[in-house]
């Protein structure tokens, strides 16, 4: 059993957020975030992230204008769903695009990092004093109107402080101000924190080069000095806007990273390879030592290949970050970072406004992905109820694998996949692939989803191109059948559903003889399977 950590909460109760995030300059006017918002009920999800920019809500410095909020939150009360703003400040992509007019254009007051060879980045400086008090500000205003304005319903349900914050084009800045604090001698709390913690990979690194007990950070951190005082000098910036912010309005507010090479950021690479102070994983301990006011560190998974999927959740999912997927794409993965990493909620990202098609159905090659997402919504009653109890399993087809086994109580339950051999008595003639049944096929729509046994007895399936077969488990010298592979436990009813908005099961479709006798089979259409079973 594993306590899960529920950041997003409803009128005191988990919540557990699944839609998708709008495209960054989608949430300017009506026109272009309703699409936002229509995506995210196509997708059965509950929840959008959308943008809040510093440069439409400050247009003058001290001169305010929230109509932008007041648009978002009508819309998704329009849309009876909930939002999570993202504050595009000081960063959004490493850089400064979203602040206002009157920062850029003033780089004397508000000053930018410096490369190497003395030329400006455009990139706020986080050693710069007016730039933090500008955002604090302007982010302090954001939130006391929130709290005004939203705190009895409670439509925003989160805030993002900063878009995956680092330097775009550098390791560190290099101005006078930053200069000083680098060749100035490591802080005693940052050194006193790595040798209370005993491990990570800021542990490491200090090992590495001689754990010495004082000196400068090159001196201290050796070749990973750069990226290092900058997640540290980002981590102490990003968390005085946040503790400006909750002194108006305490609601849940967290930072994102970008951990793939999408979009020209690092993956996760070698010490030696100096990165831009993002919340990576080589820095993540820094973060998470120094931002209190913060509740977890976001990764944005944008990796296809499942070793690194699964590598990233496992270095994010920690007691102190519970693990929150604001942009990531709707791949199969997903089910594993559910049912193994307790994660929080998730968000597509990537085309969520082009879902759609002209009538307002889904776009075909959107199908799968939509498919995913809706899966993940159709189970979240269960996922609030069952997460941490080792109760929910994945199931996910890895390339050319035809079956994967769960070990389940009281059962051995056996997956097959669209891959494997299907017989015409399989499924009801809404779901019959015609001859293709009748080969072995690749099948791009691979099997994904969860099974969540609620009980000794009881079975709830989601998911897409897969079946389940029950397998008791007997006593040791209990003779078994020779055919056992293929026959399943005992149904006493089997259910296709949906949950209601109290969160009970609500059967819609009774299921049994030949829908039944060849496996519990779901698809993304029809909701939710409730099974029981008898010995």
């Amino acid at each position: 059993m594993t306590e899960v950590k529920r950041v997003f909460k409803v009128n005191g109760k988990p919540f557990f957020p699944v839609g998708g995030q709008s495209s960054s300059s989608s949430a300017y006017n009506d026109t272009e975030s309703i699409p936002a918002f229509e995506a995210v009920k196509l997708l059965h999800g509950n929840t959008l992230l959308t943008d809040v920019y510093w440069e439409v809500i400050e247009p003058e410095e001290g001169k305010f204008d929230f109509s932008s909020i007041d648009r978002l939150i009508a819309n998704a009360k329009r849309y009876g769903i909930k939002l999570i703003l993202l504050w595009f400040a000081t960063w959004k992509n490493g850089n400064m695009d979203y602040a206002p007019a009157w920062v850029k254009s003033n780089s004397k007051r508000f000053k930018r990092v410096l490369a190497p060879d003395g030329g400006d980045l455009w990139v706020l400086s986080s050693y710069c004093k007016a730039n933090l008090e500008a955002d604090k500000k302007a982010f302090a205003a954001l939130c006391k109107y929130l709290k005004v304005k939203d705190s009895a319903d409670q439509t925003v349900i989160g805030l993002q402080v900063e878009n995956e914050v680092g330097i775009t084009g550098g390791d560190r800045d290099y101005s006078a101000e930053a200069e000083a604090v680098f060749e100035n001698p490591v802080p005693a709390k940052l050194l006193n924190a790595i040798k209370t913690a005993g491990k990570g990979s800021v542990y490491d690194i200090w090992k590495r080069e001689g754990a010495k007990k004082s000196g400068t950070w090159p001196e201290v951190f050796g070749t990973a000095a750069g990226e290092l005082v900058t997640a540290w000098s980002i981590a102490h910036y990003v968390d005085r806007v946040a503790e400006a912010g909750q002194a108006f309005y305490d609601i849940p507010m967290y930072i994102n990273a970008a951990v793939s090479i999408v979009n020209g950021w690092r993956e996760p690479v070698p010490d030696e390879i100096p990165g831009n102070g993002m919340p990576v994983p080589k820095v993540l301990d820094i973060y998470k030592w120094f931002t209190p006011h913060i509740a977890l560190v976001a990764p944005d998974i944008k990796h296809v290949d499942y070793r690194t999927y699964e590598e990233l959740c496992a270095v994010y999912a920690r007691e102190d970050n519970p693990l929150f997927m604001p942009e990531t794409p709707p791949l199969l993965y997903v089910f594993q970072a559910i049912a193994k990493y307790n994660l929080l909620g998730f968000h597509r990202m990537g085309g969520l406004e082009a879902i759609a098609a002209k009538d307002g159905s889904v776009n075909p090659e959107s199908r799968i992905g939509v498919d995913t997402v809706r899966c993940i919504a159709s189970v979240v009653p269960l996922l609030l109820k069952y997460q941490g109890t080792g109760k929910i399993h994945a199931v996910i087809q890895e390339e050319f694998m035809s079956q994967q086994w769960l070990n389940l109580d009281g059962y051995l339950g056996r997956i097959q996949f669209g891959t494997g051999r299907k017989t015409t008595g399989g499924t009801d003639w809404r779901h019959m692939p015609g001859e293709s049944a009748f080969m072995w096929q690749l099948d791009a729509n691979r099997g994904r989803g969860l099974v969540i046994q609620t009980g000794r007895h009881e079975f709830y399936l989601a998911g897409a191109n897969y079946r389940l077969f029950l397998r008791p488990k007997f006593a040791k010298g209990v003779k078994q059948s020779t055919t056992y592979n293929d026959v399943h436990g005992r149904p006493l009813r089997v259910d296709e559903g949906h949950f209601d908005d109290s969160g009970e099961f609500v059967a819609d479709r009774r299921r049994n003889g030949d829908n039944v006798s060849n496996g519990l089979w779901v698809e993304a259409d029809i909701g939710v399977l409730r099974v029981t079973t008898c010995d």
